[in-house]
This record gives C-alpha cells, sequence and structure tokens, in this order.
C-alpha cells in the first residue's frame, strides 16, 4: 500500500488529469470544455495498492487514469483465481462476437456450483459492471475488492459472512470497441469501450425482452444462483452536483416493499456513512424535471422492467442502480465504487437474514390489482429536498441560437421540489392465468427464459377466457432497441377459445406473477404486446372487393334501422366520410365474413368461474 504523504498527494493529482481523447492530439480541447472539477483528496485513496504490490490491479498501476483491455483484465483475474481457492471462474455465456463473458465466484470455501455456495448458508451479493462498457467503474473496483478479500488478505473477514458473484464486463462486444473516443461528457477513463453491443442494443433495456445474449446470461445467473441482492454498476451524464456517487431503487410504493424497506433502512444509512467517512459525498438518483435545471425541481424514478432496477423490483430480488458522477476523474469514482460494495458486503453480512425474508415476504404478496406504471401524482404537494449542487449559468449560444448551460465549479446548496413517482397510472386485476397458443413460441420461450412457472397443454382444450380487442393502434414512427414499439387501447371480450397441444398455461398465482402480468398484459409499458412481439395480429390479410360490398351495404341498411343510424353518425367524420374505401370496410367488418380475430390480442385471461358469471 502506498505509505507516504507524497505519494498518496501524487496519486491524488494523477486521477484529476483527463488524458486525451477528443478534440485534438493531446486533449486540451475536451479538457477546455468540460466543467471546472473540484480537488479531491479522499481517505480512500489509502486503498490503492502500492506500486511493489504483486497485485496491483492493471488500473492501480496506471494511477487510476486508465482501464485495461478485456485481454489484459481477464488475465489478471485468471491470474488471481490461480492464487485465491476462494474464487471460480465460471463462463454464464457468448457474446453475438463469439466473446466469453465471464463470471466470478468468491466464497470462502471456494463454492463452484448454486448447490454448494447455497449450502453455506451465507446470502449472495451479484455485482456487474460494464452493461455500458464505456462505464466501467465497477470492473476496476471489483477487482480491487477481490484481491483484497483473497491473496491480500485485507477484507477477508467479509467472505465469513458473504458469497459474491462478480461479473467484471457484461457488455464484452462493447467493451472492445476500446478508444480514446468513448465518452465526451466522461472525465476518463483515457480509453472505454461503447455504450452498446456489437448489434448497437443497449443491454440495460433488454430486462423484459430477452433480445441480447449477455441479458439471457445475466437472467440465467439471477434463476441458477438465487442472489439475495444484486447491484448494477454505472455512470450517469448530463448534470453536474457535487455528489461523486448515487444510487437508486424502486420505493416501497412498487413491487417489492418489503426489499425496498431494508435498501432504505439498512444499506443506504450504512453506505452514506461509509462514503462520507472516506471522503465521498454520496447522493440519492435523481432526474430533473426540466432539463438541467434542477431548481425546478428533481425526479425519483419508478423504473420499468426493462431496466435492471425495474426488473429487480418486478421478479422480487433487491436491486441497486449505481451511478457515478461522470464528471468526476475516473479514480475518485473507481475508489467511491470500492468503497460502496465494500459497504455492501458489510450490511448484507451484517442484516442478510433480514433481507431474505423480506424477499420471501414480497414474492409471497399478492395485489388485487397489479400497477402497470406510475407517474408523479398532481395532487399531493413536492418535498422538499436539500441539493448539494454546483451553480449554473444560462448564457446565449451563438452555435444553436439559443441557451447553454455553463457549470461554474462553484459548490451551492439550495431546496429543490423533490417529486416521487408514485401515483399509478393504470392497475389491472389479475387474472387467474393466462393462456398463449403454441404459435406465439418467441414470447413462450422468452417466458421460460426469465423463470416463469408454466403447463404446456398435451391434448386440445376449450375454456372461457378474457380477451382483448385492440382498438386503433398506433406503430411508433421509428424503431427503438431493434423494434417497432405498438400501443393501442382496448376492450374487453369473453369468448370460447380452443387452444391446441403446444398451448402454455401461465397461473398469474407464482414467485413471478407480477413479472408474468407486465409482460403480458397490453398496456404495460413493457409488454411484449409494446415490443412488437404480436405485431400480426394487426394486419388484416382477407379483404372485399367494391362490386360485391356496395349492394351488400344497401341491403344491410335497409334492414337494419339501427345500423342505419350508426352509419349517418359516422358519416360526421368528414375524414370518413370522404373515404369511399373507409366507408366499405365499415360495413365488411360487420358482416360475418370479416375475420374476428383481427386485432383480437391472442394472449387469453383465464377468470374464476365465479367472475365470469356477473360479468
Amino acid at each position: 500500500m502506498r505509505s507516504t504523504v507524497c505519494s498518496l498527494g501524487l496519486l491524488a493529482s494523477l486521477i484529476l488529469v483527463v488524458a486525451p481523447r477528443a478534440g485534438g492530439s493531446d486533449g486540451a480541447s475536451l479538457q477546455a470544455v468540460l466543467p471546472p472539477v473540484a480537488n479531491w483528496a479522499g481517505k480512500s485513496l489509502s486503498l490503492v495498492a502500492g506500486e511493489d504490490d504483486p497485485w496491483i490491479t492493471p488500473c492501480e498501476a496506471r494511477g487510476l487514469l486508465r482501464t485495461p483491455p478485456s485481454v489484459e483484465t481477464m488475465a489478471w483475474l485468471a491470474d488471481l483465481t490461480a492464487a485465491a481457492p476462494e474464487i471460480r471462474m465460471l463462463s454464464i455465456g457468448r457474446s453475438h462476437e463469439g466473446r466469453e463473458i465471464n463470471m466470478f465466484l468468491v466464497s470462502l470455501e471456494g463454492a463452484a456450483t448454486p448447490g454448494r455456495m447455497a449450502a453455506n448458508g451465507r446470502p449472495v451479493v451479484l455485482v456487474q459492471g460494464g452493461i455500458h462498457a464505456g462505464e466501467i467503474d465497477g470492473k476496476d473496483a471489483g477487482m480491487m475488492l477481490l484481491r483484497d478479500m483473497t491473496v491480500a488478505g485485507k477484507r477477508r473477514a467479509l467472505l465469513e459472512k458473504v458469497n459474491v458473484l462478480f461479473i467484471p464486463i457484461l457488455n464484452v462486444d462493447g467493451h472492445e470497441r476500446f478508444s480514446a473516443w468513448g465518452r465526451i461528457n466522461q472525465r476518463g477513463p483515457a480509453e472505454m469501450g461503447w455504450r452498446t453491443n456489437a448489434r448497437n442494443q443497449n443491454l440495460n433495456r433488454d430486462y423484459a425482452k430477452l433480445d441480447t445474449p449477455e441479458i439471457r446470461a445475466l437472467v440465467g445467473v439471477i434463476n441458477e444462483w438465487r442472489p439475495d441482492l444484486y447491484v448494477d454498476i454505472h455512470v450517469t451524464d448530463g448534470m453536474d452536483f457535487q455528489y461523486d456517487i448515487t444510487w437508486g431503487y424502486n420505493g416501497p410504493h412498487a413491487y417489492s416493499p418489503a426489499a425496498a424497506g431494508w435498501l432504505e433502512n439498512r444499506l443506504t444509512p450504512a453506505a452514506d456513512r461509509a462514503l462520507t467517512a472516506m471522503g465521498h459525498i454520496p447522493g440519492p438518483l435523481f432526474f430533473p424535471v426540466d432539463g438541467r435545471d434542477m431548481s425546478r425541481g428533481l425526479i425519483q424514478w419508478t423504473a420499468s422492467p426493462r431496466f435492471s432496477n425495474g426488473y429487480g423490483d418486478a421478479r422480487h430480488l433487491a436491486t441497486v442502480l449505481v451511478e457515478n458522477h461522470s464528471l468526476k476523474p475516473f479514480g475518485q469514482r473507481v475508489l467511491g465504487t470500492y468503497v460502496f460494495l465494500r459497504s455492501v458486503l458489510e450490511t448484507l453480512g451484517a442484516h442478510g437474514d433480514e433481507l431474505r425474508r423480506a424477499n420471501i415476504l414480497d414474492r409471497a404478496r399478492r395485489l388485487n390489482a397489479l400497477p402497470l406504471s406510475w407517474k408523479i401524482p398532481s395532487s399531493r404537494a413536492p418535498e422538499k429536498f436539500t441539493l448539494s449542487g454546483i451553480e449554473q449559468e444560462r448564457v446565449p449560444s451563438e452555435i444553436s441560437g439559443g441557451e447553454r448551460v455553463v457549470w461554474t465549479g462553484r459548490e451551492v446548496s439550495q431546496d429543490v421540489p423533490w417529486m416521487v413517482a408514485d401515483e399509478v397510472v393504470k392497475a389491472v386485476t389479475p387474472p387467474v392465468a393466462y393462456w398463449i397458443p403454441p404459435q406465439w413460441q418467441e414470447v413462450i420461450s422468452r417466458l421460460k427464459l426469465h423463470g416463469i412457472q408454466m403447463k404446456t397443454l398435451s391434448r386440445e382444450k376449450t375454456i372461457r377466457v378474457e380477451m382483448y380487442r385492440l382498438q386503433e393502434p398506433e406503430l411508433d414512427g421509428s424503431p427503438f432497441e431493434g423494434h417497432v414499439r405498438v400501443k393501442a387501447d382496448t376492450v374487453m371480450e369473453e369468448r370460447d377459445e380452443r387452444y391446441a397441444v403446444g398451448s402454455v398455461r401461465v397461473p398469474v398465482d407464482q414467485p413471478l406473477g407480477a413479472l408474468a402480468m407486465l409482460l403480458l398484459e397490453p398496456a404495460a409499458p413493457d409488454s411484449f404486446f409494446r415490443w412488437g412481439f404480436f405485431l400480426e395480429v394487426l394486419q388484416a390479410t382477407e379483404y372485399v372487393e367494391d362490386y360485391v360490398m356496395d349492394p351488400m351495404a344497401q341491403q344491410m341498411l335497409a334492414d337494419d334501422p339501427e345500423l342505419a343510424g350508426q352509419f349517418r353518425q359516422a358519416l360526421t367524420d368528414r375524414s370518413f366520410a370522404g373515404d369511399p374505401g373507409r366507408r366499405l370496410r365499415w360495413f365488411y367488418r360487420r358482416t360475418a365474413w370479416s375475420d374476428d380475430r383481427w386485432n383480437l390480442y391472442p394472449v387469453g385471461r383465464e377468470v374464476p368461474v365465479s367472475a365470469a358469471h356477473n360479468r
């Protein structure tokens, strides 16, 4: 360990340097436009290994300015694994480009299987770095912590209380898009990877839909190793403030209130104390109401299951989203992440049984109406939050013709409105089960990947179900995350549906019942319907000729005065009245020849017999 004030001071000055990245060969242009950075010399600098330490990490050896490429990262971790009997290395999958996604298993016994790790009885924490490969602080902090828990012997006591699953780089393909031009708005490292994977997919938008091999591998780890706590480490951007380490999670209003209580009452105070004692400024995860003007208020977000923290909440796994501050130097962020992770392990070791009970309570919870989304309440006055901010000014911009924000570097403290998105926008009564026909295998297979329980029909069956009729579906004008998203209003129908062999019944009364609903209710923001997995049902494939429909429509009007009145009402819509094709289709859809499955969402809802009879 560096033992002199001189060497600590030198390291503190080194990590304030911004290495060449853009705007010229020396990077001076980028340094000139980034906001000023405060001098920092926190106590956590003492965590850095000495230059002569045989187990100094590549990041430490480079003054906490650079993160190593993946080959060097994995070589160092392989050497550590060979030297430390407490560590095992496991490949959990391969990326699009064929790279291994490695996870490191850390326990006192060196457990190599889920069963053996579970047998020691200690709580399990899953720590993930590099889901966005330019946001790589978790990788380097985790390498330091694994070293200190094992060969260095400094934190070995942690392994007497907890087990650790460590994924240093989840986005392994994005990590190899490694250059000095990764994130223009971030202070280091000198080179870094890219935000998205080889197919330009954002892994932290994929937890619900499971398109990517990386998130499929991660969800497989959750299902197989059953961690008690999941920590996903990022670097945020967009604003300047004093906090260097922020984190958040869905609150007690959402799907896992007991776990949220543990995170709020156990982990947050402990991590706040630990970080403050080591010279960091911890803060909550928030977003401004109005762009970068934080004085107008801050929002505490409720994440949907496309994101790690929303997904963990939906499947009742306590999940923390860490967002380090991009404008703080890389070394400061890495050391803050180390302190945060150490506090996580200490807190879980001391109160892990309490968290396990909370997770069990949440998994057993059943709601009469499941919220699908939340918003900021309009009827409740915001609370006040004392923001540790950085002064900002708005100045005219000759480039944009508008205004731009200038962060002055001067620290300010101000009271601002604090709003929590905890008012339910829409809630749905749970069915007994969902029924999915066999032709929708892409949806069925992804439900299985999530670990959701289901039963497959071995013989044909007809049952009474509720089904949604989609009204005026709208497709987005551009693709998002490899999909064209869709939305529609719905009207409920009751139908006797025949389900062929291979259809599946998905009961809602199961530990992942809430997740199943969020994936199968079409109004949920991250449902398979919204992600475009059922686009085929929106296409009318049979049609009618005008020489057939026109005389038939005349007869329909003559035979049905009520229909004639409806048609006259429809004609008050000038766009309808002026479109001959729409007018003929209006009649066609009221004939027995029209496809009654057009715009019918094909997933059935099984309801209790008494409820069906009372409708």
